[in-house]
């Protein structure tokens, strides 16, 4: 997650630097540097960051399930756990989907595909 993008998602919650502190259990300081670009995103950060936003967001409710947007064939949702939770609105949470045909090893390749998805750019 870039600076720009914490710092989007920290006022569409509409909360402060200090807020968002707590909200996150790390220091002050530590969100400052975030939002500088003085220290990296830390992905625990950046996936509460993204799922405080999409539960606040009254669009959730709208929003078609991941498998739908994509066009999944039957055998590959079969193999995702985003289907198997029932959770294809909050697909870019969970780790181990099936995204673009394979499961993805961890959650920086993950959000590479993430971001430029449908389900997750929406929340931007």
């Amino acid at each position: 997650m870039i600076r720009d993008e914490f710092i989007t998602l920290r006022k569409k919650l509409g909360k402060t630097q200090k807020q968002t502190a707590a909200l996150l259990g790390v220091s002050l300081k530590a969100v400052h540097s975030y939002e500088q670009g003085w220290r990296a995103v830390p992905a625990h950060v950046e996936r509460q960051m993204f799922f405080m936003v999409a539960s606040r967001e009254d669009r959730i409710q709208r929003r078609k399930p991941c498998w739908t947007i994509k066009k999944c064939p039957p055998e590959r949702k079969k193999q995702c756990p985003a289907f198997e939770f029932h959770a294809g609105k909050l697909c870019w949470f969970i780790n181990g989907t099936v995204c673009d045909g394979f499961v993805q090893k961890d959650w920086e390749k993950k959000m590479v595909i993430c971001r430029s998805c449908d389900v997750l750019r929406s929340l931007l």
